[in-house]
């Protein structure tokens, strides 16, 4: 069965002024569609493979033929983190702020505090050269900060993504140009902690 472009779960200016308008229609309707489009060309003649969630097909790319391993890597693993990406951000007026619940227990924990947190998780992800993302995963019992180039997902690392950031331009060049520092700042506003805390919970099995 073919994937399909999920909805997003509010309305494209929902999450301004933060994140534009525009972005959002360019980032969901275009750029999220054409992993989509490009992923299930690759699958077409392989059934039992399209039959798989995203999530399987990332999390086992061995099991992926080699001449379409790069391109279900990339095209595949940009459904995955998109399909997330919307998810785990709302409307400023009920996200953002200080992470509640477990999750927030473990972010004090394992940074100190949430402004800790913040702050190594932001310079952490500046500093990912070209387009990629930037994650927090839980593993070793604590939760840790990593990034990815380009499309690549912790799934395949064997890791579950609890929370990510994508830093690929398309995210956030129309509103903030070149100051990718800015934007993740500004992210914060946007992040949905109850969403974060069912993938945390999940993250600890």
């Amino acid at each position: 069965m073919a994937y399909e472009l999920p909805a997003l779960p509010y309305d494209y200016n929902a999450l301004e002024p933060f994140i534009d308008t525009e972005t959002m229609h360019l980032h969901h309707d275009k750029h999220h569609q054409t992993y989509i489009t490009n992923v299930n060309a690759a699958l077409a003649n392989h059934p039992a493979l399209a039959a798989k969630t995203v999530d399987d097909l990332i999390s086992d790319l061995n099991a992926v033929p080699e001449d379409i391993r790069g391109v279900v890597r990339n095209n595949g693993g940009g459904h995955s983190n998109h399909s997330m990406f919307w998810t785990i951000m709302g409307p400023a007026n009920s996200s953002g702020g200080h992470p509640t619940g477990e999750i927030a227990k473990q972010i004090t924990a394992d940074f100190g505090d949430f402004d800790a947190f913040k702050k190594s998780f932001n310079e952490t992800t500046a500093k990912q050269f070209g387009s990629g993302w930037g994650w927090l995963v839980f593993t070793g019992g604590k939760l840790k900060i990593i990034t990815s180039a380009n499309q690549d997902s912790p799934l395949s690392q064997g890791l579950y993504p609890i929370l990510g950031n994508d830093v690929w331009e398309h995210a956030y060049y129309l509103k903030y140009q070149n100051k990718r520092p800015d934007y993740l700042a500004a992210w914060w506003n946007v992040v949905n902690w109850a969403e974060v805390n069912k993938r945390f919970a999940k993250a600890k099995g």
